[in-house]
């Protein structure tokens, strides 16, 4: 409008002085030459030229005024529709949100204006000073700069008026209104004199914890004996059945030690709080105390919320398990009335019944652990995954042997080649079985040494049950005497078998027999074969067999031929003892 004003005036001026200029040569036309007047009428001339062009000139500038017009309307209504799907950078100081920036500065983005603009901020307020410089706003040409001292805060141009509606120099003061209150509040927080006050009440905070810990011990190290007669005159011996499990002087001890526990803890909680409002007091260490409390508190809030929300899986397989475990209970009452002879089963042995209630006992709870293992807490990450396969691929590699004994037990058992008791061979083992489990078989020998051996080895290795051949057919007990043969065998028969039966221990029915079973170039070879159904005093029977037959011979007046004698001596003494010789 200024700028129209003066156009209009300038056209007004120049429109005047033609008129002027004509009638003073109008009027001294008489006097002044024709070349004068010619002068003259040029110079009219020019000057309603400069008037046409200067009112064009206006015409031009008013139109290029209503077009600035019409462009600021526009984009102030483009501004408008950009606000509501802009979200700007706000400036965000110490949590408060003073301003939001919209437009760019040159090149440099909306959120970088924030960015340096909040630096600023905070270095200002939190100088060390006992004061803060004022902010004030710079006038540009360009730009409306809010500063402190010689620092340039933040600088507002024509756009930042725009998208805010205001002016630029309306908009900078207001902002430099806020960010004064700003700085002065950080000052206030982060300032020498707030420092001063703070290192101040750190000192009293540290010397009373001091005095606190002092008396804390002192109040302990009173109340400790007076605790520990108190507790060894309340206190019993605890026992689990006939075993002392805590005496009295053991639970003293456990007591005291409880006691400097519930001290070192009470003044743990002491320190734990100076330490927390030491590190309130001072501004830049508070959030390392939400920190510190996050990373002790956490763990349990995380356990507690975890173990709530494992409820619900925690009944599951509390309900599995009870069930299982009450199913192997009937199972095995079943298997004991079948080993106690009460209940009988057509084709089902009563030493059956231990091992199936074993295998029966391992497929429940295999089927247990199953169902139980989805779910465990983690049962589906990773890490518990690859831990339990490389669990079980070290049990499958370290238990090849152990699977294998287990595999024989199992397969003996159902075979019955023995059972406990029964006097069996194994290799040059022999004796009385007094222990079978699924992995080895332990045989008492005649010697009493126990020699265990493992289930695969039994299972490849050939055995003799003397138990069952005695109870079932009659264990035939045989040895060998070689005789000359100038003793008639019918002699020899009847020796041998009488013999025999003198023999404690040896059956009269069937009756014990006698066989030839070599004619040798010097003797000949006799067994006896006599019944026995004791396989377990085997070898008290043989010793007691071996002593009747040399009685038997030498009261017969037979020489047994060994070790190897002519028929024919030529001088060699008889073999037999010098009292028998003289009888016979």
């Amino acid at each position: 409008m200024k700028i129209k004003k003066l156009l209009l005036t300038i056209c007004w001026l120049l429109a005047a002085c033609p008129l002027v200029g004509f009638s003073q040569n109008a009027n001294d036309s008489n006097m002044v030459p024709a070349d004068s007047l010619a002068r003259l009428q040029a110079q009219v001339q020019e000057l309603s030229m400069q008037r046409i062009l200067l009112q064009e000139q206006l015409e031009r500038n008013g139109q290029s005024a209503r077009t600035d017009s019409m462009l600021k309307e526009q984009r102030k209504r483009r501004i408008d529709s950009l606000k509501r799907v802009t979200k700007g950078s706000p400036l965000i100081v110490d949590g408060d949100t003073l301003f939001t920036f919209f437009a760019k500065k040159g090149g440099m983005l909306p959120e970088t204006r924030a960015k340096e603009a909040k630096a600023q901020i905070e270095a200002l307020g939190r100088r060390l000073s006992f004061g803060t410089d004022s902010v004030y706003v710079y006038e540009g040409d360009f730009s409306s700069d809010v500063m402190a001292g010689d620092i340039v805060i933040v600088s507002i141009n024509d756009m930042d008026g725009l998208w805010q509606n205001k002016p630029r120099a309306q908009l900078a003061a207001e902002y430099a209104t806020v960010i004064q209150s700003k700085i002065d509040e950080l000052h206030s927080e982060y300032g020498l004199q707030q420092k001063l006050w703070g290192i101040f009440w750190a000192l009293l905070i540290i010397v009373v914890q001091y005095i606190c810990i002092k008396l804390t011990n002192r109040l302990f190290a009173k109340w400790k004996f007076r605790f520990t007669r108190f507790m060894m005159g309340w206190m019993k011996p605890i026992r689990l059945k006939d075993y002392e499990f805590l005496d009295t002087h053991r639970q003293g001890i456990a007591a005291i030690t409880i006691y400097k526990w519930a001290r070192l803890l009470f003044i743990g909680f002491q320190l734990m709080i100076c330490i927390t409002v030491l590190f309130f007091i001072f501004p830049e260490t508070k959030t390392i105390v939400f920190v510190v409390l996050g990373y002790i508190w956490d763990p349990f809030k995380d356990i507690i919320l975890s173990f709530f929300g494992y409820l619900p899986n925690l009944f599951k397989i509390a309900v599995i398990y009870f069930c299982f475990r009450y199913l192997v209970k009937g199972v095995k009452y079943f298997a004991d009335e079948i080993t106690s002879g009460h209940l009988k089963i057509n084709g089902f042995y009563a030493d059956w019944a231990s091992p199936t209630y074993f295998i029966l006992r391992t497929l429940l709870y295999s089927l247990m652990f199953v169902m139980i293992w989805p779910l465990l807490p983690n049962s589906n990450s990773e890490i518990f995954q690859g831990v339990s396969v490389f669990i079980g691929l070290i049990i499958s590699l370290g238990s090849t042997s152990i699977i294998g004994n287990l595999m024989a037990g199992m397969v003996m058992t159902y075979m019955r080649p023995f059972r406990i008791g029964d006097y069996i061979k194994v290799g040059d083992t022999v004796g009385e079985v007094i222990e079978k489990t699924v992995l080895v078989t332990r045989i008492r020998t005649r010697k009493n040494e126990v020699v265990t051996i493992q289930n695969s080895s039994l299972m490849g290795s050939q055995s003799s049950n003397y138990t069952v051949a005695a109870e079932n057919y009659g264990l035939i007990v045989h040895t060998k005497v070689t005789i000359g043969y100038d003793v008639p065998w019918q002699q020899v028969k009847e020796i041998m078998e009488s013999a025999a039966l003198e023999t404690k221990g040896i059956k009269k029915h069937p009756h014990p027999f006698m066989m030839t079973t070599a004619l040798d170039d010097f003797y000949v070879e006799y067994e006896i074969n006599a019944y026995t159904s004791d396989a377990v005093n085997l070898s008290r029977i043989y010793s007691e067999l071996h002593q009747n037959l040399l009685q038997k011979f030498f009261e017969g007046g037979v020489e047994i031929m060994s070790p190897h004698i002519y028929a024919r001596r030529d001088g060699i003494d008889v073999q037999m003892p010098p009292d028998y010789i003289q009888k016979s």
